[in-house]
């Protein structure tokens, strides 16, 4: 029962508080007592975006976790000329760019629009050191996150040095995006791709119609689209198994 005193208002506050952190990726498992007492005594800091607002620019410095807690966000990777892009859609719960927070570069590669009014809970790099310190749970669950990534990359630069075109692609749009990210689209120039991946324009297309035969992708001459991203990782696990 509620404290006396305490407002019906400030008890509806803290049981949604408590409802959000048990519902994200990175608090998955963890104990309702231990979440209460993240919510007791970690700052938690909740911002407002309007739709089309940015939240994250590409080289800012890394120095929160941003849980989406509700809304949806556009999140971006280009190389430095810009010919060349990636973009998925994270919707919450979710993180966005967490394995930046630490390492050698804890800058965010990536931009992060608002695609509509979206709603992002922020906790602090040292907040967040304590809480993996305290709880083993946390700290597994970010070790395999860091985990991930670091085995898809390798996977992808044993495709990138023998490994077929699709694959190559596959890898290409798999690192650069997260797991939960939907409708992805890799913009660049067909002739700066088949160029960039060393192959002949006419070995190119034919790729990605045999990969667009088998419903793993759709394309134009400045856009592949995934149909989803489970069917490109799919692709590099099987190719990897034979």
């Amino acid at each position: 029962l509620p404290a006396a005193g305490v407002k019906p208002f400030y008890i509806r506050t803290m049981n949604s508080i408590f409802d959000t952190l048990m519902s994200l990726p990175l608090l998955k498992g963890v104990s309702a007592e231990r979440i209460r007492q993240v919510v007791a005594s970690t700052p938690l800091h909740f911002l407002k975006y309007p739709e089309g607002d940015t939240i994250i620019t590409p080289g800012s410095p890394s120095t929160h976790l941003n849980f989406i807690i509700s809304g949806s966000v556009r999140v971006s990777v280009a190389n430095a000329s810009g010919r060349f892009k990636v973009s998925q859609t994270l919707t919450g719960p979710d993180v966005i760019a967490p394995e930046y927070l630490f390492g050698r570069t804890t800058a965010f590669p990536c931009s992060a629009l608002a695609l509509e009014p979206t709603g992002i809970l922020q906790i602090a790099k040292s907040d967040y050191i304590s809480m993996l310190k305290h709880d083993e749970v946390m700290l597994f669950n970010y070790l395999n996150l860091l985990a991930a990534g670091s085995q898809s990359r390798i996977d992808g630069i044993i495709s990138l040095t023998d490994g077929l075109l699709e694959e190559r692609i596959a890898y290409w749009i798999v690192a650069l995006t997260q797991r939960s990210g939907t409708d992805i689209v890799l913009s660049c120039r067909q002739r700066h791709l088949y160029s960039f991946f060393g192959v002949q324009r006419s070995v190119f297309y034919a790729t990605l119609e045999n990969l667009a035969r088998r419903e793993i992708i759709t394309f134009t001459h400045d856009e592949i689209r995934p149909v989803s991203r489970d069917r490109l990782v799919k692709l590099l696990l099987t190719s990897n198994s034979e």
